[in-house]
């Protein structure tokens, strides 16, 4: 029954990152590393690396709506897309090259930097 309740909390969570990168472009994964860390109890660089896979097909959904309704702008795309792979690459390098507390305050760091901004 435990493992049960595990999975429906995950798949919970997975649902709650889908709204949250549906309704602000991103920002799913604010959810799914914490939840993979407490509820998944998985390591922080696990959280983090499956976060990332997991968003990918979220985000392409968002992004087919997003498409059929209109709100594009594909020069915006296109310089974004070059700085978010180019950046996420090298993300992906230091991710594997830092130690899990590193990567936990660095993700709490960044969380919290972005909240401060939303709110100026």
């Amino acid at each position: 029954m435990k493992g049960l309740k595990n999975k429906l909390s995950l798949g919970g969570a997975g649902c709650a990152a889908g709204v949250v990168n549906g309704i602000f472009g991103g920002g799913g994964g604010m959810i799914v590393v914490p939840l993979l860390t407490s509820a998944g109890q998985k390591p922080p660089l696990v959280a983090h690396a499956t976060a990332i896979l997991v968003i990918l097909p979220v985000s392409l959904a968002s992004a087919i709506v997003y498409l059929a309704g209109g709100w594009f702008d594909a020069e915006l795309f296109i310089a974004v897309s070059i700085g978010v792979v180019l950046g996420g690459a090298a993300g992906a390098k230091l991710l594997g090259a830092i130690t899990p507390a590193a990567a936990t305050v660095a993700f709490a760091a960044v969380m919290f930097a972005a909240g401060v901004r939303m709110m100026l």
